[in-house]
């Protein structure tokens, strides 16, 4: 697979191993410590700190302050309804499950110090801590996205196993739009002139926005964070960055970083990098395919593999489960309106709920591996999803088969893609599935499933306000 890779060493590594700054305090990503904390924000001449976490959407919100707060014990505080606002910033109705806290209380934001990392574009030296949601009394609170991750990942943790998870994130690049009645345009590369479609793979399309590339490289080395390969898709100036794999809060983490860091790369040569599903017409759409495996943590044995090599019964039941429950969660895979223009026939995307081997028209593919990497491949959700929400879903559905000795379908063999469409084909269908089933209240919560339902029939009604191109050029005059 092509793939591009520029190592930036940071200053703070090179004097670390000159000067015999700790380790604790070398390393561009994490501390253990809060005392490293400041150790390591010190060595850095960091002035201030992004304390931040992930909404429903996956948007970054949170406080920044100077580092000197940040060390001292200074309690930090959202208000409740920032889980309870649509992508555009309206607060719906209460209906159903749907309902605000009554006094909009505190969340508590307590920083998880193995994110901390530099933000290499602001031009004052300045830090970023992820942080997870607690109540004001330290209480769980189950329906923010980070803790949605990890309360199905301690459903794993509960039988001895580790889930694995690697995700591939597709984006566009495109010119910068001011006006939204305006469709969206390629931009132009070195040539000076904008990249077409049928790049698929190819490094002079790379090469074409080698610097804007060139510092998303540097960004995310700054960061700590490892991009595995980087590749040009089928779309014009249509990218796609594959991770290493490792723990999905890890991943859920660095996919929620490098969203940003790829937008303020793209901002800094006057474009804009969109993770929309859709964004342009007649292209493709933007996918975050996601690889996934599942070992033991005393053993490190991948539990889809029997000693002889074959595949266990937990690697077909985990199909299974994907099978039966994915289709019911497909809105927290595809979280818009927009979502659904990419899951449609013949835009490479699955529309449909089967399984097989090294089968990409397939929803649920099994790679080539040996049996120490045998893992199945999530192809429907869109780029556009909430990583953290993604992988809870994904991976809580295949823990349910599992549960459940779920028996999946025969493998596909052939193309998939034709016939019949086997999901939800829209927003508000999508929602009512993942209202329907009680299994999934059980490894999601009732109350996450409750709250998001409300945002996404909160965030259509908005959709249905705004009249479509579609709707002037074809009922204006004919109807």
């Amino acid at each position: 697979m092509p793939s591009k890779k520029k190592v930036v060493t940071p200053t703070i590594e090179k004097a670390a191993r000159s000067t015999k700054i700790p380790p604790a305090i070398s390393v561009p990503r994490g501390v253990k410590t809060w005392k490293d904390a400041a150790d390591w924000l010190r060595a850095r001449g960091i002035e201030d700190i992004e304390c931040i976490t992930p909404d429903l959407a996956g948007v970054p919100r949170g406080k920044m302050m100077p580092s000197s707060k940040f060390t001292s014990n200074t309690s930090l505080a959202l208000p409740s309804a920032l889980y309870r606002h649509t992508i555009s910033g309206d607060y719906p109705e209460e209906t159903g499950n749907f309902r605000y806290e009554p006094r909009d209380s505190d969340l508590k934001l307590l920083p998880d110090l193995s994110t901390l990392s530099v933000v290499p574009w602001e031009s004052d030296p300045t830090a970023q801590v992820i942080c997870d949601i607690v109540g004001s009394t330290g209480e769980n609170v189950p329906y923010t996205p980070r803790n949605v991750l990890k309360n199905v990942v301690k459903m794993y943790s509960d039988r001895g196993w580790r889930p694995v998870v690697a995700p591939e994130i597709e984006f566009y690049l495109v010119a910068m739009n001011e006006d939204p009645d305006y469709p969206l345009h390629p931009p132009k590369g070195r040539s000076g002139r904008a990249i077409l479609g049928g790049q698929g793979y190819s490094i002079a399309g790379i090469n074409e926005f080698d610097e804007l590339i060139d510092d998303i490289y540097h960004f995310s080395e700054k960061q700590g964070l490892e991009i595995d390969t980087l590749i040009h898709e089928e779309g014009p100036a249509q990218l796609e960055i594959n991770l290493r794999h490792g723990d999905p809060i890890e991943l859920a983490d660095q996919v929620f970083l490098f969203k940003r860091t790829i937008r303020e790369a793209a901002l800094k040569h006057g474009i804009y990098a969109t993770f929309m599903a859709k964004p342009m017409q007649g292209q493709a759409g933007s996918a975050m395919h996601i690889h996934q495996s599942v070992v033991e943590i005393a053993t490190g044995k991948n539990v889809f593999s029997n000693p002889d090599g074959s595949a266990s019964k937990e690697f077909f039941h985990f199909i299974g489960g994907m099978q039966t429950y994915v289709p019911k969660t497909l809105v927290m895979m595809a979280p818009y309106v927009n979502s659904y223009r990419r899951l449609t026939p013949e835009m490479s995307a699955p529309v449909n709920n089967a399984w097989g081997y090294d089968n990409r028209t397939t929803a649920f593919r099994v790679p080539v591996s040996d049996a120490a990497a045998r893992r199945v491949e999530n192809r429907l959700p869109g780029s556009d999803a909430n990583p953290y929400l993604a992988l809870a879903a994904s991976l809580g559905c295949g823990l349910l088969g599992i549960m459940n000795e779920i028996e999946p379908s025969e493998p596909t063999g052939d193309t998939a893609n034709e016939g019949s469409i086997d999901l939800p084909r829209g927003l508000l269908e999508a929602v009512s599935l993942l209202e329907s089933d009680s299994a999934l209240a059980d490894v999601l919560s009732a109350e996450f499933i409750g709250l998001y339902a409300g945002v996404k029939r909160g965030e259509f009604e908005t959709f249905m306000q705004v009249i479509s191109p579609w709707e002037r050029e074809f009922l204006l005059l004919n109807v």
